[in-house]
């Protein structure tokens, strides 16, 4: 009997910690907490108070090629941004380059220097993640009060990309162009990889040849 009673009062135990363990939080409030951050406009001011200014004062690519050859451990600590622990990194990008090939998702481009076997497109289509955004050095996760408003600020910044820097630009470049870019490209530390960088545009300006 002593067994039985105290194993029931092990049993109430489990169950009180269990229940001051676990938090419900009602469904109304969370819509609440989403609903009351505007994420196309938090992206409009950081676009032109932050992201911008950190575009233009990014690192020229084709000097930051040249250095990923010689010091890569060197360039990625000096000049790329992540917000996570791993090899993918960001880098805020600026350059002049020759349009080689209009695609139709993308512009293949070549700088005036640039290591042999080097192919950069500027992205003009597929325009997703987090490379703008975390590329600007500029965001502080731990001013968004959840992971879902910190990613609604990349989607829209992409989608400034895609319906005010890419229309214009698609609507007049043509090979032989000369462009001039801000952007960010995404490289992975671990396996470095120049045969393939894709430039996400943040200001594209074509020089008609």
């Amino acid at each position: 009997m002593n067994k039985l009673w105290q194993k029931g009062v092990l049993g109430v135990l489990i169950l009180l910690v269990a229940y001051n363990s676990v938090y419900f939080k009602k469904l109304d409030e969370v819509k609440a907490t989403t609903a009351g951050f505007d994420g196309a406009a938090y992206a409009t001011t950081f676009w032109s108070e932050k992201l911008t200014p950190a575009m233009e004062k990014g690192v020229d690519l084709s000097a930051l090629l040249q250095q990923l050859q010689t010091n890569p451990d060197q360039a990625f600590a000096t000049h790329s941004h992540a917000l996570g622990i791993g090899n993918i990194k960001y880098f805020p990008v600026k350059g002049v380059a020759t349009v080689k090939n209009v695609r139709e998702n993308e512009v293949q481009v070549a700088l005036d220097a640039q290591p042999a076997g080097t192919e950069l497109t500027i992205a003009t289509e597929y325009i997703f993640g987090n490379a703008v955004r975390d590329a600007s050095g500029q965001i502080d996760i731990n001013a968004f009060t959840n992971t879902m408003d910190f990613n609604t600020v990349s989607a829209e910044l992409n989608n400034i990309i895609r319906t005010k820097v890419i229309p214009p630009f698609k609507g007049q470049v043509k090979t032989g162009d000369r462009v001039e870019f801000t952007g960010a490209i995404e490289l992975n530390q671990k396996y470095l990889n120049f045969s393939s960088i894709e430039i996400i545009p943040v200001s594209l300006s074509v020089e008609k040849q």
